[in-house]
């Protein structure tokens, strides 16, 4: 009997000691043990094509692919711009690939991207084009993603969220000819290690904020997310694919339209950092007054 499988790829390690990561997973399995499931565990790096593929050919040793769910990554607070690049958006990228590869017909991915990419100014035409279809491997040649160009973590961070979306929505093509689907869930600040490394680092301020003035008025909960993923990769979802929802609590519907639009209380723009924000009056130096008229209203991002 062929054995469908789901594999979940759920934390990576931002000192890449994988203490963490492996004693987090081995807990999890234990819980679906438990449940009465039947789990295998391994440790991979995701920015590694070799590890990548190694994971591919253990789970298809095991049964047939049914089910992708792709949420390891690295915040602001957590890595460099090198780093966030190669995990967050790199290695996506060639979870995407590889399992693109293997996928069964009727299966279904997840990739969990961010509402930081919802609030990353406009890209040209040609750079969506080359973040959605840039091979894998050449993906950290582009010339935007070069240090010169990418020199902040939050920035890096939105880049790697925004391609996210671009990458799988380009991706569902290939993936629909195998007979499978693919979509993002980009959350907002959702209660998990991650979000406490935020809240309690240089953005802690900004992200309480977020939390107060959104419409929901709180933090979201894992359990919410999954309740999205679940349709997103069960039957009641299967006209779904090559899409992204957000999941913010409405924190980027109040950025733009609501009491977070507000200039004098919240960040114009994550690339500039939250000293932008700690000025009293109207003033504000030539340099960020020039920035901010040049990238307009599509400047007002603000990270998860």
């Amino acid at each position: 009997m062929v054995h469908p499988i789901v594999v979940a790829i759920a934390e990576e390690s931002s000192d890449r000691s994988w203490a963490a990561p492996r004693h987090n997973a081995d807990a999890a399995a234990d819980v679906l043990r438990d449940a009465g499931f039947v789990v295998s565990t391994a440790t991979v790096d995701v920015s590694s094509r070799v590890s990548v593929h190694e994971l591919v050919d253990t789970a298809t040793s095991l049964g047939d692919v049914t089910g992708v769910i792709h949420a390891a990554g690295v915040s602001p607070s957590q890595a460099p711009p090198a780093a966030i690049l190669a995990v967050d958006l790199y290695g996506t990228a060639l979870v995407l690939e590889e399992f693109g590869n293997v996928i069964a017909p009727g299966g279904a991915g997840v990739v969990i991207a961010s509402q930081s990419g919802h609030r990353l100014g406009a890209l040209s035409a040609e750079q969506d084009a080359a973040l959605a279809n840039t091979p894998a491997d050449d993906l950290l040649d582009l010339p935007m993603l070069q240090p010169d160009q990418v020199t902040d973590p939050l920035h890096a961070y939105q880049l790697a969220k925004r391609a996210n979306s671009l990458r799988v929505m380009a991706e569902a093509v290939r993936w629909g000819k195998r007979g499978a689907r693919i979509n993002t869930i980009s959350p907002g600040i959702i209660m998990t290690p991650l979000a406490r490394d935020e809240l309690t680092g240089p953005r802690g301020d900004g992200y309480r904020r977020m939390i107060e003035l959104c419409p929901a008025g709180r933090a979201g909960t894992p359990d919410e997310v999954g309740t999205v993923g679940a349709l997103l990769m069960g039957p009641d979802g299967a006209f779904i694919t090559g899409s992204d929802f957000l999941m913010d609590g409405g924190v980027t519907a109040s950025y733009f339209y609501g009491e977070l639009v507000s200039t004098a209380n919240s960040p114009l723009c994550d690339h500039c950092g939250p000293s932008v924000v700690r000025r009293s009056g109207s003033a504000r130096s030539g340099r960020r007054d020039a920035h901010h008229v040049a990238r307009g209203v599509a400047a007002r991002t603000r990270g998860r």
